[in-house]
Protein backbone atom coordinates (compact mmCIF):
# COMPACT_ATOMS: atom_id res chain seq x y z
CA UNK A 1 0.00 0.00 0.00
CA UNK A 2 1.46 3.35 -1.17
CA UNK A 3 1.27 6.41 1.22
CA UNK A 4 -1.17 9.12 0.01
CA UNK A 5 0.24 11.89 -1.80
CA UNK A 6 -1.65 15.09 -1.67
CA UNK A 7 0.00 16.16 -5.15
CA UNK A 8 -1.71 13.68 -7.16
CA UNK A 9 -5.68 14.16 -7.35
CA UNK A 10 -8.42 13.15 -9.57
CA UNK A 11 -11.49 14.78 -9.16
CA UNK A 12 -14.30 13.44 -6.83
CA UNK A 13 -16.47 10.65 -8.69
CA UNK A 14 -19.97 11.67 -6.95
CA UNK A 15 -20.86 14.91 -4.22
CA UNK A 16 -20.49 13.03 -1.09
CA UNK A 17 -19.31 16.22 0.45
CA UNK A 18 -16.95 16.33 3.38
CA UNK A 19 -16.52 13.80 6.00
CA UNK A 20 -18.78 14.65 9.41
CA UNK A 21 -16.34 13.14 11.27
CA UNK A 22 -12.58 12.63 10.55
CA UNK A 23 -10.01 11.17 13.05
CA UNK A 24 -6.45 12.37 13.27
CA UNK A 25 -2.70 10.48 14.42
CA UNK A 26 -0.39 13.02 14.74
CA UNK A 27 2.79 11.56 13.82
CA UNK A 28 6.14 12.45 13.23
CA UNK A 29 6.63 15.49 15.89
CA UNK A 30 9.95 13.93 17.17
CA UNK A 31 11.13 13.09 13.05
CA UNK A 32 10.78 16.08 12.23
CA UNK A 33 12.71 17.83 15.16
CA UNK A 34 15.62 15.49 14.73
CA UNK A 35 15.83 16.15 10.40
CA UNK A 36 16.35 19.89 11.83
CA UNK A 37 18.87 19.22 14.59
CA UNK A 38 16.10 20.24 17.23
CA UNK A 39 15.24 18.82 20.59
CA UNK A 40 11.64 16.55 20.28
CA UNK A 41 10.13 19.35 22.28
CA UNK A 42 10.30 21.39 19.75
CA UNK A 43 8.60 19.31 17.36
CA UNK A 44 5.68 18.67 19.93
CA UNK A 45 5.34 22.65 19.68
CA UNK A 46 4.95 23.21 16.43
CA UNK A 47 3.05 20.02 15.87
CA UNK A 48 0.66 22.13 18.12
CA UNK A 49 0.87 25.32 15.43
CA UNK A 50 -0.47 22.71 12.99
CA UNK A 51 -3.75 21.52 15.48
CA UNK A 52 -4.89 25.15 15.47
CA UNK A 53 -5.17 25.15 11.85
CA UNK A 54 -6.42 21.97 10.81
CA UNK A 55 -8.88 23.21 13.34
CA UNK A 56 -9.92 26.18 11.30
CA UNK A 57 -9.65 24.12 8.21
CA UNK A 58 -12.41 21.71 10.03
CA UNK A 59 -14.59 24.72 10.21
CA UNK A 60 -14.07 26.61 7.25
CA UNK A 61 -14.89 23.44 5.45
CA UNK A 62 -18.00 22.00 7.27
CA UNK A 63 -16.02 19.43 9.32
CA UNK A 64 -18.17 18.72 12.18
CA UNK A 65 -16.34 16.64 14.36
CA UNK A 66 -12.51 16.45 14.57
CA UNK A 67 -10.45 13.82 16.87
CA UNK A 68 -7.14 14.16 17.66
CA UNK A 69 -4.51 11.10 18.75
CA UNK A 70 -2.71 13.29 21.41
CA UNK A 71 -1.26 10.97 23.77
CA UNK A 72 -1.87 7.06 24.02
CA UNK A 73 -1.58 4.49 26.50
CA UNK A 74 1.57 3.47 25.27
CA UNK A 75 3.51 6.87 25.55
CA UNK A 76 3.66 6.88 29.30
CA UNK A 77 6.35 4.47 28.35
CA UNK A 78 8.54 7.10 26.77
CA UNK A 79 11.22 9.47 29.10
CA UNK A 80 9.90 11.09 31.98
CA UNK A 81 11.72 14.30 30.68
CA UNK A 82 9.79 13.98 27.01
CA UNK A 83 6.13 12.91 28.87
CA UNK A 84 7.19 15.81 31.26
CA UNK A 85 7.40 18.23 28.23
CA UNK A 86 4.32 16.66 26.83
CA UNK A 87 1.93 17.14 29.86
CA UNK A 88 3.64 21.21 30.05
CA UNK A 89 2.56 21.41 26.36
CA UNK A 90 -1.09 20.51 27.13
CA UNK A 91 -1.08 22.93 30.23
CA UNK A 92 -0.02 25.45 27.81
CA UNK A 93 -2.32 24.76 25.59
CA UNK A 94 -5.60 24.41 27.66
CA UNK A 95 -4.46 27.64 28.96
CA UNK A 96 -3.36 29.53 25.64
CA UNK A 97 -6.51 28.27 23.60
CA UNK A 98 -9.16 27.32 25.13
CA UNK A 99 -10.64 30.98 24.94
CA UNK A 100 -10.29 31.22 21.16
CA UNK A 101 -11.92 27.67 20.68
CA UNK A 102 -14.79 28.86 22.56
CA UNK A 103 -15.28 32.19 20.89
CA UNK A 104 -15.02 30.13 17.35
CA UNK A 105 -17.94 27.99 18.86
CA UNK A 106 -15.69 24.91 19.42
CA UNK A 107 -16.47 22.17 22.07
CA UNK A 108 -13.69 20.37 23.55
CA UNK A 109 -13.50 16.86 24.91
CA UNK A 110 -11.15 14.43 25.83
CA UNK A 111 -10.92 10.86 26.43
CA UNK A 112 -8.56 8.55 28.14
CA UNK A 113 -8.01 7.17 31.11
CA UNK A 114 -7.73 11.02 32.75
CA UNK A 115 -6.75 9.30 36.15
CA UNK A 116 -3.04 8.94 35.15
CA UNK A 117 -2.99 12.72 34.45
CA UNK A 118 -2.41 15.40 37.03
CA UNK A 119 -5.03 16.92 39.05
CA UNK A 120 -4.00 20.02 37.94
CA UNK A 121 -4.30 19.24 34.23
CA UNK A 122 -7.16 17.19 34.88
CA UNK A 123 -9.13 20.80 36.60
CA UNK A 124 -7.79 22.63 33.36
CA UNK A 125 -9.89 19.74 31.22
CA UNK A 126 -12.82 19.54 33.41
CA UNK A 127 -12.87 23.41 33.13
CA UNK A 128 -12.32 23.80 29.56
CA UNK A 129 -14.98 21.22 28.73
CA UNK A 130 -17.42 22.89 31.04
CA UNK A 131 -16.81 26.28 29.18
CA UNK A 132 -17.56 24.98 25.80
CA UNK A 133 -20.07 22.12 26.42
CA UNK A 134 -23.11 23.93 24.66
CA UNK A 135 -20.69 24.81 21.32
CA UNK A 136 -21.93 23.10 18.29
CA UNK A 137 -19.85 24.62 15.48
CA UNK A 138 -17.14 21.94 15.20
CA UNK A 139 -16.52 19.35 18.50
CA UNK A 140 -12.68 18.96 19.07
CA UNK A 141 -12.34 15.59 20.72
CA UNK A 142 -8.21 14.76 21.84
CA UNK A 143 -7.49 11.74 22.97
CA UNK A 144 -5.02 11.63 26.22
CA UNK A 145 -4.09 8.56 27.89
CA UNK A 146 -6.02 6.82 25.40
CA UNK A 147 -5.86 2.94 23.99
CA UNK A 148 -8.54 1.42 22.05
CA UNK A 149 -8.01 -2.22 23.24
CA UNK A 150 -8.58 -0.20 26.66
CA UNK A 151 -11.69 1.32 25.57
CA UNK A 152 -13.37 -1.78 24.28
CA UNK A 153 -12.50 -3.34 27.64
CA UNK A 154 -13.83 -0.77 29.60
CA UNK A 155 -17.29 -0.65 27.81
CA UNK A 156 -17.25 -4.73 28.24
CA UNK A 157 -16.59 -4.33 32.13
CA UNK A 158 -19.90 -1.81 32.10
CA UNK A 159 -22.09 -4.12 30.08
CA UNK A 160 -21.18 -6.70 32.18
CA UNK A 161 -22.14 -5.30 35.34
CA UNK A 162 -25.29 -4.26 34.18
CA UNK A 163 -26.03 -7.80 33.17
CA UNK A 164 -24.91 -8.60 36.22
CA UNK A 165 -27.16 -5.81 38.44
CA UNK A 166 -29.87 -7.20 35.75
CA UNK A 167 -30.42 -4.39 34.60
CA UNK A 168 -29.75 -5.48 30.98
CA UNK A 169 -30.41 -9.36 29.27
CA UNK A 170 -27.30 -10.67 27.47
CA UNK A 171 -29.74 -11.09 24.83
CA UNK A 172 -29.85 -7.17 24.84
CA UNK A 173 -26.52 -6.70 23.93
CA UNK A 174 -25.74 -5.94 20.31
CA UNK A 175 -23.45 -3.70 18.43
CA UNK A 176 -25.61 -0.70 19.00
CA UNK A 177 -25.31 -1.10 22.63
CA UNK A 178 -21.87 -1.77 22.87
CA UNK A 179 -21.04 1.19 21.16
CA UNK A 180 -23.24 2.99 23.41
CA UNK A 181 -20.62 2.07 26.45
CA UNK A 182 -17.18 3.52 24.65
CA UNK A 183 -16.07 6.56 25.21
CA UNK A 184 -16.72 8.19 21.75
CA UNK A 185 -20.65 7.15 22.53
CA UNK A 186 -22.21 10.95 21.69
CA UNK A 187 -20.26 11.20 18.12
CA UNK A 188 -20.51 9.54 15.17
CA UNK A 189 -17.69 6.70 14.35
CA UNK A 190 -14.82 8.63 11.75
CA UNK A 191 -15.82 9.06 8.34
CA UNK A 192 -11.94 9.47 7.83
CA UNK A 193 -8.65 8.60 9.06
CA UNK A 194 -5.28 10.62 8.20
CA UNK A 195 -2.00 9.46 9.92
CA UNK A 196 0.92 11.61 8.88
CA UNK A 197 5.00 10.80 8.65
CA UNK A 198 4.31 7.54 6.09
CA UNK A 199 3.27 5.21 9.00
CA UNK A 200 0.88 3.02 7.77
CA UNK A 201 -1.01 1.74 11.12
CA UNK A 202 -3.36 2.91 13.40
CA UNK A 203 -1.65 2.29 16.71
CA UNK A 204 -4.04 1.34 19.31
CA UNK A 205 -6.54 4.06 18.08
CA UNK A 206 -10.56 3.93 18.01
CA UNK A 207 -10.45 0.16 17.25
CA UNK A 208 -14.13 -0.22 17.10
CA UNK A 209 -14.96 2.97 15.79
CA UNK A 210 -12.49 2.21 12.58
CA UNK A 211 -14.75 -0.57 11.38
CA UNK A 212 -15.51 1.14 8.61
CA UNK A 213 -13.45 4.34 8.54
CA UNK A 214 -11.51 5.52 5.10
CA UNK A 215 -8.08 5.45 5.72
CA UNK A 216 -5.61 8.38 4.24
CA UNK A 217 -1.75 8.04 5.04
CA UNK A 218 0.19 11.55 4.39
CA UNK A 219 4.29 11.22 3.87
CA UNK A 220 4.59 14.43 6.04
CA UNK A 221 5.58 14.66 9.50
CA UNK A 222 3.04 16.10 11.52
CA UNK A 223 5.05 20.16 11.85
CA UNK A 224 4.32 20.21 8.42
CA UNK A 225 1.07 19.26 7.21
CA UNK A 226 -1.19 22.24 6.20
CA UNK A 227 -4.45 23.16 5.48
CA UNK A 228 -4.38 22.37 1.85
CA UNK A 229 -3.17 18.52 2.82
CA UNK A 230 -6.46 18.61 4.97
CA UNK A 231 -8.69 19.80 1.82
CA UNK A 232 -6.72 17.55 -0.31
CA UNK A 233 -7.10 14.16 2.32
CA UNK A 234 -10.87 15.67 1.80
CA UNK A 235 -10.84 15.30 -2.11
CA UNK A 236 -9.54 11.83 -1.78
CA UNK A 237 -11.99 10.50 0.91
CA UNK A 238 -14.72 12.07 -1.81
CA UNK A 239 -13.10 10.04 -4.09
CA UNK A 240 -13.62 6.69 -2.46
CA UNK A 241 -16.68 4.45 -2.75
CA UNK A 242 -18.11 3.75 0.73
CA UNK A 243 -20.16 0.06 0.09
CA UNK A 244 -19.72 -0.89 3.71
CA UNK A 245 -19.72 -4.24 2.78
CA UNK A 246 -22.04 -4.75 -0.22
CA UNK A 247 -21.64 -4.39 -3.84
CA UNK A 248 -21.35 -0.88 -5.72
Amino acid sequence: MKAFNPAVQTKPSDESGVPAHVAIIMDGNGRWAKARGLPRTAGHYQGAETVRRVVESCIENGVGYLTLFGFSSENWKRPVTEVNDLMGLLRLYLRREIGKLHENGVRLSIIGERARLAPDIIKMIEDAEALTRNNARLRLTVALSYGGRQDIVNAARAIAQRVKDGELQPEQVDEAMFGRHLSTADMPDPDLVIRTSGEMRISNFLLWQFAYTEMVFVEKHWPDFTAADFVAAITEFQCRSRRYGATG
